[in-house]
């Protein structure tokens, strides 16, 4: 990719940087396949009835997603209540009525990468389709926390995406190393960094999905190192959802 120098250097410094990352989409690496429906919270977000992201329920009428997962002209859809995205058995294709990014995010950048789904109907809650719990305001997840991600992007480098929703451990980076690996592009009020055990983590299509530890959504799946999935040089960044719970409240009233 070619940098175009803009007016900041800071500026220019981090859309080069930026260049090497997953933004696009950052699947399940050598994980595992879930229980089915043992993550009712998990939603396919798609395009065309194409898979492009993962997200997650936090209501009966709310999504939570990475803001660069949609691109502000095409029409998305999200599939609830699914394990298998072959088969329609216990899912439901729900069309979204509005999307509400984060109002300081910019599409360049990773920087408040988030957005809110708001459907078109209300989820009906059973038990394939539930929501999860988000952090409370300001609230802290430790270094080496082990967690948890899952969705259905690619199983390894340039693979093909799965069919079946996968799931991997993760342990939380210490943001030090994080910004070593990342430099200026890392943000400590907003980004944690997560590496995989054994060589497990997320890759592309599973940008949007949620990072749960215990039995909470801490964070969402924001951006990785496109040349190579679970890179230890570059772990994979995740926007840190208890530093904008009060924006969320605001973007709820939209």
């Amino acid at each position: 990719t070619q940098c175009l120098r803009p007016p900041s250097n800071y500026i220019y410094t981090v859309f080069c940087h930026i260049s090497l990352s997953a933004h696009v989409n950052v699947g399940i690496v050598n994980g595992t396949e879930a229980k089915p429906h043992s993550r009712p919270y998990m939603v396919s977000i798609q395009s065309n009835e194409m898979h492009v992201c993962g997200g997650f329920l936090i209501s009966d009428e709310f999504v939570l997603t990475a803001a660069h997962c949609w691109n502000r002209s095409e029409i998305l859809t999200v599939v609830v209540g699914a394990h298998d995205l072959r088969k329609s058995t216990s899912s439901d294709r729900i069309g979204v009525k509005s999307y509400i990014p984060h109002p300081s995010y910019i599409s360049q950048f990773s920087w408040n990468d988030i957005m809110l789904l708001k459907l078109q109907k209300n989820v009906n809650i059973n038990n394939y389709v539930k929501w999860i719990s988000l952090p409370k305001n300001g609230e802290d997840v430790a270094a080496n926390t082990l967690c948890s991600v899952a969705g259905w992007g690619q199983l390894e480098t340039e693979g093909p995406k799965s069919d079946r929703l996968m799931e991997a451990n993760v342990h939380i980076t210490n943001n030090r190393e994080c910004q070593k690996k990342w430099g200026e592009m890392f943000s400590f009020s907003q980004m944690l960094c997560t590496h995989g055990h054994v060589s497990t983590d997320t890759m592309y299509f599973d940008s949007g999905g949620p990072l749960v530890c215990g039995h909470t959504a801490i964070g969402v799946t924001s951006f990785g190192y496109n040349l190579l999935c679970n890179s230890l040089e570059k772990p994979n960044g995740v926007t840190y959802i208890s530093t904008v719970v009060d924006t969320m409240h605001q973007m709820y009233k939209k």
